[in-house]
């Protein structure tokens, strides 16, 4: 083949993946949230919809499909069309916990997906009744240790970001609690404010506005920095924990094989609408601080988080059928 049809043929494949970038999309676009309405992950796609709308040049709808942990409405997407047109709004607890606690999973995460972006990483907190005698980390660890097997916490679920993470926090403190799994965060709240359980990990987002209202106490906030929502509440760092912070993610990914010039206009779309400043003010107020980094980027984070809550999944023995 001679020099001049090899240009040709590159020329040729430029025009047509800029073509098919440009085309793209000619009819709405959806985001499937695997969750019920309000919290983190619903919230993330409701921040960035109409935005990320705006600038396809078409509408970009969110529907919930709740279930099973987030697997209904992620598995619907990993057996959706490549095409663009059918996105999901992932989420770590889904995305990279589920796989170590259930025994079967309907999808398998690096080979039905095409990461876009991270949205953004949510704070996890921990609340607790305003008459539990410890006021930050320090005193809980404590008491905790004080009253081994006394106090116990609330989660979301099962197998949630937040369970996880409370279990890793009593592997490396050693302390003993109980965890009191619920069908949601929301529900959890309204137990710890009405006193039926001292504690509960969550998102700022969850808990903020009892926070505020004095109706729970902000015991940290597991992050490296202070969060502009509740600033006055101190980190993990700064309570010496610096080996416990971590946060929950969600992000935007589509079916495996969707092509690579879609995948690529989504990505430069969504970085220039986590910029936007009504976008930035409403992942504020959820306790969300935007990242926007490239589909390989988010692709090797979400590996290394699935290594990551392995072996704590396996040594807490959290299984779900």
């Amino acid at each position: 083949m001679t020099f001049k049809k090899i240009v040709g043929i590159g020329l040729l494949c430029v025009v047509a993946t800029g073509s098919y970038a440009q085309e793209y999309p000619v009819k709405p676009v959806r985001i499937i949230v695997p969750f019920s309405p309000g919290g983190f992950v619903d919230n993330s796609a409701r921040a960035i919809s109409d935005k990320l709308g705006n600038r396809l040049g078409q509408q970009v709808v969110v529907e919930n499909r709740a279930g099973a942990s987030g697997n209904l409405g992620t598995s619907q997407v990993a057996q959706s069309a490549p095409d663009g047109y059918t996105l999901l709004l992932g989420f770590d607890g889904t995305l990279v916990i589920n796989p170590s606690v259930y025994a079967k999973m309907p999808f398998d995460t690096i080979k039905d997906f095409a990461p876009i972006t991270k949205i953004g990483d949510g704070s996890l907190i921990i609340v607790a009744h305003p008459s539990l005698p410890a006021n930050n980390l320090k005193e809980l660890i404590a008491l905790s240790k004080a009253k081994p097997g006394t106090l116990s916490y609330g989660t979301s679920g099962t197998g949630s970001t937040p369970h996880v993470f409370m279990e890793l926090m009593k592997m490396q403190l050693g302390i003993d609690w109980l965890h009191i799994p619920y069908k949601g965060g929301g529900q959890a709240i309204v137990d710890v404010t009405g006193g039926s359980i001292p504690l509960v990990g969550t998102a700022i987002a969850t808990a903020q506005q009892y926070i505020k209202q004095g109706r729970l106490k902000a015991i940290g906030i597991a992050n490296a920095k202070r969060d502009p929502a509740l600033p006055n509440v101190p980190t993990f760092a700064e309570s010496g924990a610096p080996d416990l912070i971590t946060y929950s993610w969600s992000g935007l990914l589509a079916p495996a094989n969707t092509p690579r010039p879609i995948i690529d206009r989504l990505y430069h779309e969504m970085v220039v609408v986590l910029k936007d400043p009504d976008v930035l003010r409403r992942l504020a107020v959820l306790g969300i601080e935007p990242v926007g980094n490239t589909p390989e980027e988010y692709g090797v984070q979400i590996k290394a988080d699935i290594e990551k809550w392995r072996p704590v999944v396996k040594a807490s023995g959290i299984k779900l059928e």
